[in-house]
């Protein structure tokens, strides 16, 4: 299953953001096989105001878990997150099949 997953930070967070992205990024690396895409959302500025995820679980439970686990949730630095299913057809340029039964990867 995939989601498209947008996470957005609490007013005047970008302080913490940078203090508990190392923690972040190790995760990411852990997690690595369940991520499609992933990087930050940007206000009118150019300035980091959260994070956007495309990622593949077996489960909504798999999911659950990683979200209760996430380094931004921990923290409560996130103020708002937004979930919901995504078909992903193209993904770095290689298409990406995927029904509820059988799934063709890269």
């Amino acid at each position: 299953m995939q989601f498209l997953i947008r996470a957005y930070d609490g007013e005047g967070k970008l302080y913490k953001r940078m203090e508990v992205r190392p923690r972040d990024l190790e995760g990411m690396k852990k997690l690595s096989g369940h991520i499609i895409s992933a990087g930050g959302l940007l206000d009118d500025e150019g300035k980091m105001k959260g994070s956007a995820l495309i990622m593949d679980f077996e489960s909504c439970k798999e999911l659950d878990d990683y979200i209760a686990n996430e380094p931004y949730v921990v923290e409560k630095f996130w103020e708002r997150i937004e979930i919901e299913p995504i078909n992903v057809v193209i993904a770095n340029g290689k298409y990406r099949l995927c029904t509820k039964k059988t799934r063709i990867k890269d």
